[in-house]
C-alpha cells in the first residue's frame, strides 16, 4: 500500500484504507429488482447495457448520448460526457453537469468550471493537458416552489451515481491518467467508497482502490472540494487557497513522475 502524502491537513487521510469500501455489489437480477425506477423499467438504474463492447472515447461518447441507465435523462437536455486531452496524465472528476453544462453539452463551462481552470493553472498544471468529467452525466435539478423556469441543482443519489459509474470507469480505463482529482463528495464516493469523507481526508496522495482500472499502473487519487463549494464559501479566499493547495499535491505527483 502506498503511503498517503498530504498538504498539511490533519493526518487522517490513510484511515480510509482500513475501512470497508461499501460500494454496493449486487448481481444484475438483484440490481434490477432493488433499483427499479419510477417508470417501472427494471434496467432504469444500470448504464451497463448501453456501454459499447469496443472502441475508444469517441465510441463511448456516442453511446452515452443514448444512455437511459437512470431516469435523469428524462429531464436533462442531454448527456454531458467528459472532454479534454486523450490520453491525459490528470483527470478531474466532478459531481454532475450544472445548468450551463447541460445547455452547452460540455463539462465545467459555468462559473465553477472557470474557477477550477484558474485554480488548476495556479497550481502549476496546464488545464489543456487534463481531462475533465463528472461522476454523473446528466443534470439533476428541481424547480422553485410555485413554479418558474429556474433549474436548481439537486445532488444525485447513490443509485444514480452507481448506475453511471460504468461510464466513469470506462473513461479512466481509456484516458489512463497518472493522477485523478475527485472534486467533492459525490465524485470521491464514486471512486473511493461511501465511507470516504472529503472534509477529513482531502489533500492527500492516495492509491486508487483495487479494481477501478484494469491497468497494472494504478493512478493516484487526490480529493478536494468541488469548486462550486468554493463559490458558496463564507471565506472564499481561504477556501480557494485550500483548493489550490490540494491541486498542488497532484501537480507535485506529476512532477515527481517526470524526475
Amino acid at each position: 500500500m502506498v503511503e498517503a502524502r498530504r498538504t498539511g491537513y490533519p493526518a487522517r487521510s490513510s484511515e480510509w484504507t482500513r475501512r470497508e469500501r461499501r460500494w454496493p455489489r449486487v448481481s444484475p437480477t438483484k440490481h434490477a429488482s432493488a433499483a427499479k425506477a419510477p417508470s417501472g423499467d427494471p434496467q432504469a438504474y444500470d448504464a451497463r447495457p448501453y456501454l459499447p463492447s469496443r472502441g475508444g472515447l469517441a465510441a463511448y461518447r456516442r453511446a452515452a448520448a443514448d444512455c437511459r441507465g437512470c431516469p435523469l435523462y428524462e429531464n436533462a437536455t442531454g448527456t454531458v460526457f467528459g472532454k479534454g486531452a486523450e490520453p491525459a496524465r490528470l483527470v478531474l472528476v466532478g459531481e454532475q453537469p450544472g445548468d450551463q453544462e447541460d445547455k452547452q453539452g460540455e463539462p465545467f463551462v459555468g462559473p465553477a468550471g472557470r474557477l477550477l481552470r484558474r485554480a488548476v493553472e495556479e497550481a502549476g498544471i496546464d488545464m489543456d493537458t487534463a481531462y475533465v468529467t463528472n461522476a454523473v452525466k446528466h443534470f439533476k435539478f428541481t424547480r422553485p416552489p410555485g413554479g418558474g423556469k429556474r433549474r436548481i441543482h439537486k445532488a444525485p443519489d447513490l443509485r444514480e451515481v452507481s448506475a453511471c459509474r460504468p461510464w466513469l470507469l470506462a473513461e479512466l480505463r481509456l484516458v489512463r491518467p497518472e493522477v485523478v482529482v475527485v472534486l467533492g463528495a459525490t465524485a470521491a464516493k464514486a471512486l473511493l467508497g461511501s465511507s470516504f469523507r472529503v472534509t477529513k481526508d482531502r489533500g492527500a496522495l492516495l492509491p486508487m482502490p483495487p479494481g477501478v482500472t484494469e491497468h497494472d499502473d494504478q493512478p493516484y487519487v487526490v480529493a478536494t472540494l468541488h469548486p462550486s463549494a468554493i463559490l458558496r464559501a463564507d471565506d472564499r479566499e481561504s477556501a480557494y487557497a485550500g483548493l489550490v493547495a490540494d491541486l498542488r499535491v497532484a501537480a507535485r505527483a506529476l512532477d515527481e513522475a517526470d524526475a
